[in-house]
């Protein structure tokens, strides 16, 4: 073989090396933007309603509220971690956030609101959600519904995305998302957020759903979406 083969056939190789070595790397790139996370970057404060001494509403089964808001609300942190957010829960079991000596229901249950809103400070969140279930006298009523403190848009805007892909996707509901003024967590902390009253624990039919851990996924990814869906419109 001729030394001019030799020196073709060499820088031959030399060039199908480069382009072997760098289309991993351009492919790795591709890859990672197109499998980027949606909510990297955010921390979500979840917040699970009652704990503790405090049940919260209670269906004539004696379900509680405080066992089904923190169940949905390790569904919802689950989802949200997976794209990507720092997601907190403001108690991860069954107890308040009072100071352990208070022995008053009425005082503890001002130092655990109180406690709430000092931790979405703290933690320095993007947005919270409060989750919460309900329970009336009259047992007809069945459905979620969302709330959000008037006079902040981002509020509203939250509140109405997640209360649209709760109706899409389970739909028990016709119910919009509603402005509430006198709920001291919303009022007071300063991140953007809403309270979701996920179902009635007094409708029977409704009760059996919310304890099944099937709806709550359903219930905690609905509301994902809803967040998902506030996310890309800002």
């Amino acid at each position: 073989m001729s030394k001019t083969l030799k020196v073709m056939f060499w820088l031959m190789g030399l060039f199908l090396l480069i382009i072997l070595v760098q289309y991993p790397i351009q492919q790795a790139t591709d890859s990672w933007q197109t499998w980027s996370l949606p909510l990297a970057g955010q921390t979500i404060v979840l917040d699970p309603g009652h704990g503790g001494a405090d049940g919260g509403a209670e269906g004539s089964d004696g379900t509680q509220e405080k066992e089904i808001a923190l169940a949905v609300s390790h569904q919802l942190q689950d989802y949200l971690q997976q794209a990507g957010a720092i997601v907190y829960l403001t108690r991860e079991g069954d107890y308040d956030l009072a100071e352990e000596g208070t022995t008053s229901l009425s005082r503890r249950k001002t130092e655990d609101i109180h406690q709430r809103v000092a931790f979405i400070k703290e933690n320095e969140a993007d947005l919270f959600l409060s989750i919460h279930l309900n329970a009336l006298p009259a047992k007809q009523w069945r459905g979620a519904q969302v709330f959000f403190y008037p006079g902040k848009e981002q509020n509203e805007v939250l509140a109405k995305s997640i209360q649209s892909t709760i109706r899409h996707h389970l739909e028990n509901t016709t119910r919009e998302a509603l402005a509430i003024e006198h709920i001291y967590l919303l009022q007071h902390a300063e991140a953007i957020g809403a309270l979701v009253e996920i179902g009635f624990l007094s409708n029977e039919e409704e009760r059996a759903l919310l304890t099944s851990p099937d709806y709550q996924q359903k219930m905690a990814a609905s509301i994902y979406q809803g967040i998902l869906q506030f996310a890309a419109a800002k």
